[in-house]
């Protein structure tokens, strides 16, 4: 499948390395608002055709699918014209900021014949789906603790006052969106949506969240998620039941997973050493030779906007400000 790309940063070339594991994948492409910049990128990656113009690159016969890889605010209209376009379209996470323009991108795909998803490469993952296996083996789930807290360089920066697009929620960036949100879509993917979710945070100078801890309430289960920007951890998250646990080591790209007894005794590991992403490539390419995106993926991504949604706004009610 012929990709082009959108977005000329450090998760593209990420991208773009996962991809060259897979026979079928092709850059063809690249989009970027000056000709520097979209001839670096292509000539750093031998892409032949480079594009200044969008409306341009929409039209191309040069590629099938796009890649969207820009700023969390751009999502929602560039996946659109992309898909009005009649472009297949893997889109970075958040796929939106909103649950409404989610729905709406879903339905102007479906409209289209193209396949939409959101590239989540956590849930996609050989050693996600191991442990969607092992749920049934530990008993009635009591508990679920998934976090991802990554302390920024940017966050530096920001300290000695000089504010990067990490931190401008005018951009829809922070903690919440950038780094939270995969400790979301794991959750809703195994549990669906809450009963009740409770939320707060800590607000940078900027007004854009740092950090944020949510508990999310299930019939006879609590999840607690935590996410943040301005603190590193490096504990396994967990999901543990009342006959035993199963650890993963990062919850934002899963490698390891352990199923263990309730003394801590290991039952079955499983660890994969493919690209975090190439997982996500081959589900979104055999959607698109289908011809269809995958009603799971959909859900999942449409739970998680609500969630994100209703989180966000309890932490700007609720967070601490710096």
């Amino acid at each position: 499948m012929k990709f082009g790309i959108v977005g000329t940063n450090w998760i593209t070339d990420r991208f773009i390395a996962a991809g060259q594991t897979i026979e079928e994948f092709e850059v063809t492409a690249v989009y970027s608002r000056t000709q520097e910049r979209a001839d670096a990128f292509g000539d750093k990656h031998d892409i032949a055709y480079r594009f200044t113009d969008w409306q341009n690159f929409l039209a191309s016969d040069t590629f099938d699918a796009l890649y969207i890889a820009t700023p969390n605010l751009l999502h929602a209209k560039q996946t659109m014209d992309a898909l009005t376009a009649g472009k297949h379209v893997l889109c970075e996470k958040p796929l939106t900021l909103t649950a409404e323009e989610g729905r709406k991108l879903f339905d102007c795909a479906r409209h289209n014949e193209v396949v939409l998803m959101e590239a989540m490469k956590s849930t996609e993952a050989a050693a996600f789906k191991e442990l969607e296996k092992w749920i049934h083996d530990i008993g009635t789930i009591r508990r679920v603790n998934f976090h991802y807290n990554q302390y920024s360089s940017r966050y530096d920066k920001l300290k000695d006052g000089i504010v990067e697009n990490a931190f401008k929620p005018e951009l829809g960036n922070g903690s919440l969106t950038d780094i939270g949100v995969y400790t979301i879509a794991p959750l809703v993917r195994l549990f669906g949506l809450p009963e009740r979710t409770y939320a707060e945070g800590y607000l940078l100078s900027t007004g854009a969240d740092g950090q944020g801890t949510v508990m999310a309430r299930y019939k006879g289960m609590t999840a607690v998620l935590s996410f943040s920007k301005i603190i590193d951890s490096h504990l396994p998250s967990e999901i543990i039941g009342e006959e035993g646990i199963i650890t993963v080591d990062k919850i934002s790209a899963p490698a390891v997973t352990q199923k263990l007894n309730r003394q801590g005794d290991v039952i079955e590991r499983f660890e994969h050493h493919e690209p975090p992403m190439s997982y996500e490539i081959s589900t979104f390419i055999d959607c698109c030779k289908k011809g269809i995106g995958s009603a799971e993926n959909e859900q999942m991504s449409m739970d998680t906007l609500m969630m994100l949604e209703e989180i966000k706004q309890q932490i700007h009610q609720e967070g601490y400000l710096e």
